[in-house]
């Protein structure tokens, strides 16, 4: 009998969170927000999701604290830079997708629709996501499309036809949101079924209570599973990690128990079609 090899799991992480209480510690400067990567890439991280913060990690069109934590990470760490063109924010079409004008950014989240959040709407126009997908293509960025609804794969498929998303790219599925779709194991099997694509595919889930449903999406086929103070501090009910690197950790020994492996950072570059480290 032929032993198959081990599937490789890339475990992504965001380290910066919104309003976050002890005994969890928010990094904010850039030389916290860089120890903390660095840690966690030390862990099992082979990509990190960084939005572009100013050093009280309000968003910011400003690259000075961002590009100065790139500096930090980069000497240390061969973590895969993913940017953001998203977070509820007041900033411009042009000033959401800055972090692209720094040449180490490799991937970038790209959202693919509109989405109830809580008591407002994360506003993302079709003519927005054309934009954003074009300075991708012109600066050698590999898209992470974000799905918050099922309405948002065929908007993908759209998109493929039109030219505007070409390959290489993943898809992310973005569960838990307050009124947008639920953190549920449903979920995420009706979403992967309506999945006409052989992209890899990852799983956030916003307030995540425990690592349930990252399991599931590994069980699922998942390539990503992501964890984070911007998405929960917890790892188990009502227990709190005071460090990203804890989560981190959790992640990979909940990989391993699994029985697969955890992606190097250079193995998730070839995972994903990313070309080179920067």
């Amino acid at each position: 009998m032929q032993i198959k090899p081990y599937r490789k799991i890339i475990i992504a992480v965001a380290p910066v969170g919104r309003e976050i209480n002890l005994p969890s510690t928010n990094p904010l400067s850039p030389q916290a927000v860089a120890d903390e990567v660095v840690a966690c890439s030390q862990a099992g991280a082979a990509m990190v999701h960084l939005h572009v913060r100013d050093h009280k990690g309000i968003q910011t069109a400003e690259l000075k604290d961002f590009a100065r934590t790139l500096d930090l990470i980069c000497q240390a760490s061969d973590i895969i830079i993913q940017g953001s063109t998203g977070g509820l924010s007041d900033l411009t079409l042009e000033e959401r997708c800055v972090a692209l004008n720094d040449p180490r950014v490799e991937a970038a989240s790209l959202n693919m629709g509109s989405v109830n959040f809580g008591e407002t709407v994360y506003i993302n126009t079709l003519p927005d996501i054309r934009y954003w997908a074009g300075r991708m293509a012109e600066t050698g960025v590999v898209p992470e499309l974000e799905i918050f609804e099922a309405g948002m794969l065929p908007v993908c498929r759209q998109l493929a036809q039109e030219g505007v998303i070409r390959p290489p790219y993943s898809i992310n599925f973005c569960l838990g949101a307050h009124w947008a779709m639920p953190a549920d194991p449903r979920s995420l099997f009706f979403l992967t079924t309506m999945m006409q694509d052989t992209a890899p595919w990852g799983i956030i889930q916003d307030g995540m209570p425990d690592l349930s449903l990252l399991a599931a999406a590994i069980a699922m086929g998942a390539t990503v599973i992501r964890v984070g103070f911007e998405d929960s501090v917890y790892y188990a009910p009502g227990r709190a990690a005071r460090s990203n690197v804890e989560l981190v950790q959790h992640a990979a020994a909940l990989v391993r128990s699994t029985g697969f492996e955890i992606a190097t950072a250079e193995e998730a570059r070839k995972m994903l079609a990313i070309s080179s480290s920067p």
